[in-house]
C-alpha cells in the first residue's frame, strides 16, 4: 500500500479505530527525512495491512502542533488509537521493521489495562509510620 498524506482533515479519522497506523512527520527541507521516505515507503509496501501516512510539518503544522513535533522527521507508531511510539530520528529499515514487529506482536488488551490501571500507592512491605518513627528513635544519638 502507497503511504497516505494526512492532514487536518483526515489525520483523526485515520489513526482513530482498530489496526497499526504509522506516521512519518516531515518536511521536504531536512535532509534526514529525505533519507527516511524512501525507507517508510518501501515498508509501506511491505505491509500491506497498516496504514502508512506522512504529515507534512510545513503544510499541516496544527497537526505537527498538536503532538508537539519539534524534530523531524518524528515516527508515531498507533495501535487501536493507542499512541506505542513516537520519537524524532531517522531509523534504518532494519530497526523500522523491528518496531513493526513488535506493535503487531504486542497484545494490546494488556496494553490498555495498563493504561487504565490506578497507580501503585504503596506496596505491602513498607513499614507503617509509627514503626518507621520508633526505628529513627532508636538509631539517634543518645542526648547528653
Amino acid at each position: 500500500m502507497a503511504t497516505v498524506e494526512l492532514t487536518a482533515e483526515n489525520f483523526n479519522s485515520t489513526v482513530s479505530g482498530d489496526g497499526l497506523v504509522l506516521v512519518d512527520f516531515w518536511a521536504a527541507w531536512c535532509g534526514p527525512c529525505r533519507t527516511f521516505g524512501p525507507i517508510f515507503e518501501k515498508s509501506s509496501e511491505e505491509h500491506p495491512d497498516a496504514v502508512f501516512g506522512k504529515v507534512d510539518t510545513e503544510a499541516q503544522p496544527e497537526v505537527a502542533a498538536a503532538f508537539n513535533i519539534s524534530s523531524i522527521p518524528t515516527l508515531m507508531i498507533v495501535r487501536d488509537s493507542i499512541v506505542l511510539y513516537a520519537q524524532p530520528g531517522a531509523l534504518p529499515e532494519s530497526a523500522l521493521e523491528q518496531l513493526i514487529a513488535k506493535a503487531k506482536e504486542l497484545d494490546m488488551d494488556e496494553v490498555r489495562a495498563s493504561i487504565t490501571a490506578p497507580e501503585d500507592t504503596g506496596s505491602e512491605d513498607t513499614a507503617p509510620e509509627d514503626t518507621a518513627s520508633q526505628a529513627r528513635e532508636d538509631t539517634a544519638p543518645a542526648k547528653a
